[in-house]
């Protein structure tokens, strides 16, 4: 059985401007199709490739890491004027340190003792972050 030639194929480029509006559409849309139909090709053999390469990698070798673990982080800074808050010194400035400050006092004059009970600075269930959501 022999395969018809594609219009396409067997069409040159000045031919273009003599045909109708009708001729040009059905055109495009054999172009559409055999386009839809080659990257459909296309993506199934490097699918196929990368299966392939995957399955020969080494089982050890992990596509990407895991975070490393990062130590806890307490808090340095307590508000005067609501213990509740809290700062670990890193990150943006709360408004409470800005405030401090801009008063004339000194980051130190908050500093929390150390040894003491200190709570983590990351919202815990009685912190005011915790008490903003609902």
């Amino acid at each position: 059985m022999t395969v018809k030639p594609s219009r396409v194929e067997t069409m040159k480029r000045n031919d273009f401007n003599s045909m109708s509006l009708d001729e040009l559409w059905a055109l495009r849309l054999e172009i559409s199709s055999l386009l839809k139909s080659k990257l459909v090709a296309e993506k199934t053999e490097l699918e196929k490739r990368l299966r392939q390469l995957r399955s020969n990698s080494l089982p050890s070798e992990a596509p990407w890491r895991e975070r490393r673990p990062y130590p806890r982080v307490f808090p340095k800074y307590r508000n005067p004027a609501d213990p509740a808050e809290t700062w670990a010194g890193r990150g943006r400035q709360p408004g409470w340190v800005t405030e401090l400050l801009r008063s004339g006092r000194k980051l130190d004059d908050s500093r929390i003792q150390s040894g003491s009970n200190a709570r983590r600075s990351d919202g815990g269930p009685n912190s005011k972050r915790a008490q903003g959501r609902t």
